[in-house]
């Protein structure tokens, strides 16, 4: 059996959701994934990613943030995760969030948590977590 040593290759058929209110950190999150040639797609809201879902779209990955209007981050992760949502899910969110807010956010069902800003770096430690799962 073939080993891909291309982080690029082995990124190729993964897909993303980018759930963020920012228009600015959807750009970042979008860019970063589309440097590893991830297809991915922007929700502007917790609601919108359940939506999507509702949809019958599905996703390998799932970066959502903590704070949005309509529906939280932590609302969102637990409505998805009550709807059988497998998706690796990782929060990303500043780090001006106390730790019980983020112990909460985990709790509802994260797989992963890293504070914002997001780095190719951090981008590649999710994406460990996706292929093991």
């Amino acid at each position: 059996m073939l080993k891909s040593t291309n982080a690029n290759e082995a990124a190729a058929k993964i897909t993303a959701l980018v759930v963020d209110d920012s228009r600015i950190n959807q750009s970042i999150h979008r860019k970063l994934l589309n440097n590893l040639g991830i297809e991915n797609q922007v929700a502007g809201n917790g609601k919108e990613a359940v939506d999507v879902h509702c949809s019958g779209k599905q996703f390998d990955l799932i970066l959502m943030d903590m704070d949005m209007p309509i529906m939280n981050g932590i609302e969102a992760t637990r409505t998805l995760r009550a709807m059988g949502i497998r998706s690796t899910i990782a929060g990303v969110s500043s780090h001006s969030h106390r730790g019980e807010d983020v112990q909460e956010f985990v709790e509802a069902g994260l797989d992963d948590y890293q504070e914002k800003p997001l780095t190719s770096s951090k981008l590649v430690s999710i994406l460990q977590k996706v292929n093991n799962n």
